[in-house]
């Protein structure tokens, strides 16, 4: 009785009323897994005479590569859903190509690239599809991927661990070698997987964050990245602890989880705008990491709030699905890129839908809030140095992050995030996002994952300078300090202080302020410049996502108007001295991560005539 109530309860949400209904979450996996196996299964070479047989083909990268025979699962996955003949078959075909790529050593490279750790990977993919199509495999067959699997899994065994890999491949060897047990009955698996999942939960900070994504220190790797944890990381150690019984573990991702959970905003984006590896973040997450399905179906049982995560984001990703089948890098791939994406977020988000249809063991579920329904909140991560507040239109986080690549600098992918108490997201009621962050310079460090993107800009809100000594912004500022303060019952203020640095952490002449006000119906920034060295002309600029349909629109030197197809909103000058410019450029403002265009705004501020220091206030809010 006590359950019909709660599901027939009506929730007020996000200033708008839902009533509570049961979530089919096998249902919804299902209806995006299967469009996703259908597209695969076209570009699956099925001619057996062919010696790519079983492969499938990436007409963006023209690369055969190995990891997509990780769809060897959805395919499986989808022949128990529709007992198609044509998914048994995709599945045989991809193992067996996979198997005929494996290296002597057991491990399979991640071509183009050389890099083995992936292993761990293609190995549980194809111990999961065996278990469902073993009976209709031959004897021979069998032997194979048998033979296969327990050689992988000694590969694994010998080589896998933190001074080895990045952290999500750790964690995902967790639940691979607990399940490569059943297979080979060594012991030794079984003790290397609770040895792993030990170190990597010794790695989390006190509030459940792991540190291993980054560059090296002395030996292992530090930095927290977001997207990898709860579309890799999280998901590999709970079905560990799962495989294994393993409370602690299980207990240590349960309050990790719970952390986690803030950063699902209420369109079912996840916000990995500030994570060390956000040079891929496409919103609904990465484009080479498998998804968060997977970890909320293991413990949406437990907590309904992560069944509504879940489906919040799968309908997020739902939107990024191209025309061809194929998800793109993020809402605007095709207006941003103009060419079809690489199958990897493809093959990566089947296979973690596969894997929710799979472990999400009760499937309905009451839609429960998330924590980024509730409005009038503020929450500070001190571990990251990261805020994040919530009013009744806006939702936004602000970055202040102080991981630092020591060794390798400049040099270092993970050292283009950005930083210096920037807000790296910010959405709005009915709009979704309206700004979002990129890499502050960008680069291809992995060639074949990073598109060519000539002449393109930052999309990050900054406050920079340019001169013959270089290029100085907040954005390099990996020592902010970040303050908080509650000015009202709807009303919060976040401060970041800090200097303009150039991408070697290097001082330039100016040291800023940004404080921010966030109400229910605008966002004021107020922006205090102290020119201590030099006096150069400071551009302070807010990128806009460009949404088909939006218009951008100057009314004069001070004032903007943004025409998006729900409302108006206005960006103006309300104190102190500055000329506003809009759409300078606006042909170079689009990224391919995450696959955006913007509309620039600039506040062109001149250096002080008497004194050192200089002060600039605007809105950005809801009206005229």
């Amino acid at each position: 009785m006590r359950r019909t109530l709660v599901a027939i309860a009506l929730f007020v949400l996000c200033g708008y009323s839902i009533r509570a209904q049961v979530l089919d979450m096998k249902k919804e996996y299902a209806a995006t897994l299967l469009p996703l196996t259908k597209v695969l299964l076209k570009l699956q070479v099925q001619e057996r005479a062919d010696a790519h047989c079983g492969a499938i083909a990436c007409q963006s990268c023209n690369v055969w590569h190995t990891r997509a025979a990780e769809a060897v699962y959805p395919f499986s996955v989808a022949y128990k859903i529709t007992g198609e003949d044509r998914y048994l078959q995709a599945a045989k075909n991809a193992g067996a190509w996979l198997i005929r790529q494996q290296e002597t050593n057991g491990s399979w490279k991640e071509t183009p690239e050389e890099w083995t750790g992936t292993t761990t990977d293609q190995l549980l993919m194809m111990m999961m599809a065996y278990e469902l199509i073993n009976p209709h495999l031959s004897a021979s067959e069998r032997t194979t991927w048998e033979a296969s699997i327990r050689q992988a899994a000694d590969y694994l065994y010998q080589v896998m661990k933190p001074e080895f890999a990045s952290i999500n491949y750790v964690a995902t060897t967790t639940a691979t070698l607990a399940k490569a047990y059943a297979f080979t009955h060594n012991p030794q698996h079984v003790q290397k997987a609770r040895e792993l999942a030990h170190r990597t939960i010794s790695k989390m900070d006190e509030s459940g964050f792991i540190n291993g994504e980054g560059g090296r220190g002395i030996g292992n790797k530090l930095g927290v990245d977001l997207g990898y944890e709860m579309e890799m990381s999280l998901w590999g150690l709970g079905l560990y602890a799962r495989l294994t019984q393993d409370t602690l573990v299980d207990s240590y991702v349960k309050r990790s989880l719970k952390e986690h959970l803030y950063f699902i905003y209420p369109d079912g984006s996840l916000d990995n705008s500030w994570g060390i590896r956000s040079n891929k973040w496409t919103m609904y997450g990465g484009a080479t990491s498998d998804g968060c399905q997977a970890l909320f179906a293991l413990y949406a049982q437990e907590d309904a709030r992560y069944a509504t995560a879940s489906l919040r984001n799968l309908q997020f990703l739902r939107t990024t699905i191209l025309p061809e089948g194929l998800i793109g890098y993020g809402p605007h791939h095709y207006r941003a890129l103009g060419k079809p994406p690489c199958i990897y977020p493809t093959f990566t988000k089947a296979k973690n839908l596969a894997l929710a249809y799979e472990l999400d063991k009760v499937s309905k579920h009451v839609a429960t809030p998330i924590p980024s329904d509730a409005t009038g909140w503020m929450k500070y991560f001190p571990t990251l140095d990261i805020v994040q507040v919530r009013t009744n239109n806006f939702m936004a986080t602000i970055t202040g992050y102080r991981y630092k690549d020591q060794a390798a600098g400049a040099r270092s992918k993970y050292m283009h995030r950005p930083n210096g108490g920037t807000q790296s997201y910010l959405w709005m009621k009915d709009q979704g996002a309206l700004q979002v962050s990129s890499v502050t310079s960008y680069s291809r460090p992995e060639p074949m994952s990073f598109p060519e993107a000539p002449g393109v800009e930052c999309l990050t809100p900054q406050i920079f300078y340019k001169d013959s000594t270089g290029y100085f912004t907040n954005l390099y500022e990996f020592d902010s300090r970040l303050t908080t303060r509650q000015l009202g019952k709807h009303l919060f203020q976040v401060e970041a202080t800090g200097e303009l640095k150039n991408k070697d952490w290097i001082n330039g002449t100016v040291a800023y302020t940004i404080r921010y006000v966030f109400a229910d119906d605008y966002i004021e920034k107020t922006i205090k410049l102290t020119y201590h060295d030099a006096f150069p002309v400071i551009t302070v600029r807010e990128p806009f996502v460009a949404n088909e349909g939006t218009v951008f629109s100057q009314l004069d030197s001070s004032k903007l108007s943004i025409q998006t197809m729900k409302q108006r909103l206005y960006f103006g000058i309300t104190g102190g001295e500055g000329k506003l410019y809009g759409g300078r450029n606006a042909e170079h403002f689009w990224m391919p991560y995450p696959a955006v265009k913007a509309y620039p705004v600039e506040v062109e501020i001149t250096p002080p005539v008497n004194g050192f220091t200089k002060e600039i206030k605007y809105r950005i809010g809801l009206g005229k």
